[in-house]
């Protein structure tokens, strides 16, 4: 047998240029993944220990910046099947880089930032390497690949750079070249998505998307547990328990919204205007599954009766607010699956976002248990009218059939 009859040798192919391709996740890449849950923990606990204007737009900027060093590995993986010896190396190595940058989140604003920066442009730099590679060893021939090579190593110098220039300079230069990592790819007539071939694999990226979902939501339970667990769980009311429970409850439910109305669904058409419409969405509901995460983990400080505290408050407000909204843009990005995706309407959805934002305003001077109740009914409202309408229909159903 040939040696490129082997997984392990095979060189970086176009999955176009595959006949059988599938669109499977390769377990290298679940691996990486699975690195992002150390890195989102800590990315929240940076925004619980910054509740202020300041730690938000600190933190907006990180969730961007490890988005896109999530997300650029997605789309090479998705373009490329690559599972050589290299490749196997090369994900390693960005594995080690998002080691780095996550012990240097806590202080990233001080003496943590070189080690930001440099991990970081190292993991720009290896994304670069890979697409070198696709067009060395054949994989390309449009040109595509040595283009999103050459784009990914200069975006990497500029991070470099960014680690030893003066602040507040050096993070402007990095924030400039965390917005060219979105641009490179959709300005109009020199971004890579004027390639024809530059479509990845809907069923793969979607899937990335839907395991990525499950490691954000999860952050929350992590929060909650060890933000119990280092207070004490014997130490605190039967009111906390209560919230902590719900929270619990409430990530899960995030997760089988998502799922029922959108995760893990193809982008009904391969259209530009499509694409990154839903790339877009995805950015912003991941975002919104952090917020809600580290929200969550108010519930530990409070009982049934005082305030829930202003700054987690306002960061599960919006969370969840932003969380529906991009929903509901997801919902008409997605085909069609099955009869469940259409009870999740409009108007549920809509109801939700106004409830999220009211508790917004009212949380600081109402009990907990009013604000948690109200913010509860706009989250657990869009499973209970969905499954009531659905169990109506099937009812329907199941009267019509014994009639005829």
């Amino acid at each position: 047998m040939a040696m490129d009859d082997f997984p392990i040798w095979q060189r970086p192919r176009h999955y176009m240029d595959v006949p059988d391709a599938h669109d499977h996740v390769h377990w290298v890449e679940l691996f990486f993944d699975l690195i992002h849950v150390v890195t989102i923990f800590v990315l929240g606990n940076y925004l619980s220990h910054h509740l202020d204007w300041p730690g938000f737009l600190v933190f907006t900027g990180l969730y961007l910046a490890i988005f896109y060093a999530w997300a650029d590995n997605a789309v090479y993986n998705s373009l490329y099947i690559s599972t050589d010896m290299a490749h196997r190396a090369t994900m390693a190595v960005q594995i080690v880089t998002m080691i780095v940058i996550a012990a240097s989140i806590p202080d990233v604003t001080g003496k943590g930032w070189v080690y930001f920066a440099l991990g970081y442009a190292l993991n720009r730099a290896l994304t670069a390497h890979m697409y070198w590679r696709a067009r060395a060893r054949g994989g390309e021939t449009c040109g595509m690949a040595r283009e999103q090579g050459r784009n990914f190593f200069v975006l990497a110098a500029v991070f470099a750079l960014s680690a030893f220039l003066p602040k507040p300079l050096a993070f402007w230069v990095f924030g400039a070249g965390v917005a060219l990592i979105q641009l490179q790819y959709m300005l109009p007539r020199v971004g890579t998505l004027r390639y024809e071939r530059f479509v990845p694999r809907l069923g793969h990226i979607s899937e990335r998307f839907g395991l990525l979902m499950l490691i954000m939501l999860g952050e929350g339970f992590f929060k909650l547990v060890i933000t119990l667990a280092d207070k004490g769980v014997y130490k605190v009311g039967a009111g906390t328990l209560f919230n902590v429970v719900m929270g619990g409850l409430s990530l899960f439910a995030l997760a089988w919204i998502y799922f029922d109305s959108a995760g893990n669904a193809r982008p009904k058409s391969r259209d530009n205007g499509v694409m990154i419409a839903y790339w877009l969405a995805h950015i912003a509901i991941l975002w919104s599954a952090v917020m809600v995460g580290v929200a969550l983990g108010g519930e530990v400080y409070v009982g049934l009766w005082e305030p829930y505290p202003t700054g987690y408050g306002a960061v599960g407000t919006v969370g969840l607010a932003v969380f529906l909204a991009s929903l509901w843009v997801l919902q008409r990005l997605v085909a069609e699956r099955d009869t469940s995706c259409h009870y999740h309407s409009s108007g549920v959805l809509l109801f939700g976002i106004a409830l999220a934002l009211l508790v917004l305003v009212i949380h600081p001077f109402v009990p907990s248990i009013v604000g948690n109740g109200l913010w509860g009914l706009a989250l657990f409202s869009q499973l209970a009218v969905p499954l009531y309408r659905g169990l109506r229909d099937m009812r329907g159903a199941d009267a019509s059939e014994a009639g005829s």
